[in-house]
């Protein structure tokens, strides 16, 4: 049994089954292997029965809505009382400023039973949205995101959309808003409360998940950029924004390389402009332009 290759499939299955960010070009250099052998493991889980769906910006994900071979991944782990304790108590040893804490939870409660991890330490609230809006998706029916506060509008008002994807942290929801015609982002955090319609998804050809960067910046539109970071700006950077490891290599000197693509530029410049001696921009002449304008707005 050639054990190596089937961990590295199980670890890609369990990778695309969560609506990951990373594209293809990603996932290769993430396990190290070709893109043939990346189309090969591909067509061995259609094979085996699962939905995998690629979008246009390359990113797979096996969709966990479309058939019961697919839902059954979510269904993988169930915790006894004992594990359920196990688990609680390791998450609440983390330590409390780490952003990684809440979005582990968040993601529990999108991926396993509402009930068995029920009093994991997200308020009540908090709760009841990520599992009406994990309903919503799962059950393909449109939703009322009701008092949802806008933090661009900075007004507070009822959105009828279709839910269909977390991001990877779980920290938004990805929707397709039947008002504006538009596929959008909201914060779980700022929904009162989820209204789920008997009505079906009625636009499901434009449900396209964007791209999300390192910085948990999302949108159509990516600009390449390139950072020298200090150990300590590395660090601090893995601790505060998980989803960078993949795309940091160490460097002579005792440096460390950023190379990724940004949706923005605001989650980047003010991440540099918190550690400024610590970092160096490389490459990315826009991102360059843009901490320096943010530099002279600052010292008015």
């Amino acid at each position: 049994m050639d054990q190596p290759r089937i961990v590295r499939e199980l670890q890609l299955l369990m990778l695309l089954a969560n609506n990951r960010y990373m594209n293809k070009a990603d996932v290769c250099r993430h396990f190290d292997f070709s893109e043939r052998t990346f189309f090969r493991y591909i067509d061995t889980f259609r094979e085996a029965g699962f939905a995998v769906k690629r979008n246009e910006y390359n990113v797979y994900r096996i969709e966990t809505s479309t058939n019961k071979m697919s839902r059954h991944l979510s269904e993988l782990l169930h915790f006894t009382e004992e594990e359920e304790m196990i688990l609680r108590c390791a998450i609440d040893s983390i330590d409390p400023g780490t952003k990684s804490k809440e979005s582990l939870k968040k993601k529990l409660y999108a991926l396993y039973d509402y009930k068995v991890i029920s009093d994991l330490g997200l308020g009540k609230r908090l709760r009841q949205t990520i599992h009406d809006l994990t309903s919503a998706i799962e059950n393909h029916r449109q939703a009322v995101l009701v008092g949802y506060r806008s933090g661009h509008s900075n007004t507070t008002s009822d959105r009828l959309v279709e839910p269909y994807a977390f991001t990877p942290d779980h920290d938004q929801v990805w929707c397709y808003e039947l008002d504006s015609q538009m596929v959008k982002t909201f914060k779980v955090s700022r929904i009162r409360k989820v209204s789920i319609l008997d009505t079906e998804w009625q636009y499901e050809e434009h449900h396209e998940t964007g791209y999300v960067d390192v910085f948990r910046m999302h949108s159509t539109q990516r600009f390449p950029v390139r950072l020298r970071l200090s150990v300590r700006a590395a660090s601090l950077l893995q601790e505060e924004y998980p989803l960078s490891t993949p795309f940091l290599k160490e460097v002579d000197g005792g440096y460390f390389l950023l190379e990724t693509e940004v949706c923005r530029f605001e989650g980047v410049t003010r991440f540099i402009l918190g550690l400024y001696d610590d970092i160096e921009i490389l490459g990315g002449d826009d991102l360059r332009t843009h901490v320096q304008y943010k530099i002279k707005m600052l010292n008015r």
